[in-house]
């Protein structure tokens, strides 16, 4: 599967809105987006304010989903934990997992939030899947299924190479 199949099943899964501080890793998907002129395109200064842009999409009709990376999302802990848990506010984040484990490239300190990422979420009760070459769009599936039942965020785990 290529990124664009997979910015297409996001579409397919109803997703019109999207917001974040998007890395390399998901450059070319960041691409679809700006290019479809029926989607709707906001660059946030920092991971926290696109919390609270997709949060207004949502409370506004649009199904949003943010772009980050696993260190954007650290910063997102309070956001995500005040706001959208309580509240119920159902935002998918497609967050890049730098530092995945068999990345050598990556530099040291990826890898100290690699090893962070899905503990955390877990510990807030934040579903994460993560991308698989054989299937890239069941992770996608699980997590649009988690937002529907029990309308709190979802993670999506992308790391660099899945769609070569």
């Amino acid at each position: 599967m290529r990124e664009e199949e997979f910015y297409l099943a996001l579409k397919a899964c109803g997703i019109d809105f999207a917001t974040g501080i998007p890395c390399t890793v998901q450059k070319r998907i960041l691409e679809f987006f700006l290019a479809d002129a029926g989607m709707w395109y906001v660059q946030a200064a920092r991971e926290e304010e696109a919390i609270g842009i997709a949060t207004g999409a949502y409370l506004a009709g649009k199904k949003p989903i943010v772009l980050m990376q696993n260190s954007g999302l650290a910063g997102c802990i309070n956001a995500i934990a005040s706001l959208c848990i309580p509240y119920r506010i159902p935002l998918l984040l497609l967050v890049a997992w730098r530092g995945y484990p068999k990345d050598t490239s990556e530099p040291p300190y990826h890898h100290v939030m690699r090893r962070c990422t899905v503990p955390v979420m877990e510990e807030l009760g934040v579903p994460v899947h993560i991308v698989q070459r054989e299937d890239p769009t069941l992770a996608l599936s699980h997590s649009m299924e988690e937002l529907a039942r029990r309308r709190i965020p979802a993670v999506i785990l992308l790391r660099r190479g899945i769609f070569e």
